[in-house]
C-alpha cells in the first residue's frame, strides 16, 4: 500500500508571481516526488508497510537506526501540508474562531505575523515555521529539516517551508521576502481554520 504523491491542490501557475511555476515543477515534481519514492522503498516489506505515514512518523522519530526512513516519510507528509497551507488568493486575516483564538493566544495578528515570520528568518540551514495548537495553546513553532508537530504532541494548523528549494529559484537568498510573500499573498486561513476545528 504505497503512498501516493498528492497532485498540487491548484496549477502550476496559480500562485504566480510569489510563486513560480518552474519553482513548483521543481518543488512537487522532484524534491517533493523524491521523498515519496525513497520511503515507499524504505518501507516495502516491512511492518510499516501498511500504516498511515503519520503513524509511521510517530512511531519511528527519535530511532537513531530509521533516521533516513523518519527524513523521507516527514518530508513527504509536510510538503502536502505545505501544499494545503497556501492558496491562490491567499493572504488577508482569518476569521470565525481561528481569529479569536489568534487575538487571544497572541494578542493580535500582527504579532503572530511578527512571530511567524521570525521563526521563519531565524531557523538557521534548512526547515520548517509552523503554526501549532499545544495542550489548546496556539503557538508558533520551527523544526529543523524534517522534524514536525506530530513528534513533540502537537497539532499542526498551517506551514512554511524555508528550504532553499522552497523559495530560490525566485527570491535567491532573500528569505524574508518570501516569507511576507507567503503570509500577505499565499497563506491559506481555511486549512487553518479547519484543522482548529477537528484538533
Amino acid at each position: 500500500m504505497a503512498y501516493k504523491l498528492p497532485v498540487l491542490p491548484y496549477d502550476y501557475t496559480a500562485l504566480e508571481p510569489y510563486i513560480s511555476k518552474s519553482t513548483l515543477e521543481f518543488h512537487h515534481d522532484k524534491h517533493h516526488a523524491a521523498y515519496v519514492s525513497k520511503f515507499n522503498a524504505a518501507v516495502q516489506g516491512t511492518d510499516l508497510d501498511n500504516k498511515p505515514i503519520e503513524d509511521v512518523i510517530k512511531a519511528i522519530a527519535g530511532d537513531a537506526e530509521k533516521t533516513g526512513v523518519f527524513n523521507n516519510a516527514a518530508q513527504a507528509w509536510n510538503h502536502t501540508f505545505y501544499w494545503n497551507s497556501m492558496k491562490p488568493n491567499g493572504g488577508g486575516k482569518p476569521t470565525g474562531d481561528l481569529a479569536k483564538k489568534i487575538e487571544t493566544d497572541f494578542g493580535s495578528l500582527e504579532k503572530f505575523a511578527e512571530a511567524f515570520k521570525t521563526a521563519g528568518a531565524s531557523q538557521f540551514g534548512s526547515g520548517w515555521a509552523w503554526l501549532v495548537l499545544d495542550n489548546g495553546t496556539l503557538k508558533v513553532t520551527k523544526t529543523l529539516n524534517a522534524d514536525n508537530p506530530l513528534t513533540h504532541g502537537q497539532v499542526p494548523l498551517l506551514t512554511m517551508d524555508v528550504w532553499e528549494h522552497a523559495y530560490y529559484l525566485d527570491y535567491q537568498n532573500k528569505r524574508p521576502d518570501y516569507i511576507g510573500a507567503f503570509l500577505d499573498n499565499l497563506v491559506n486561513w481555511d486549512f487553518a481554520a479547519q484543522n482548529l476545528a477537528v484538533a
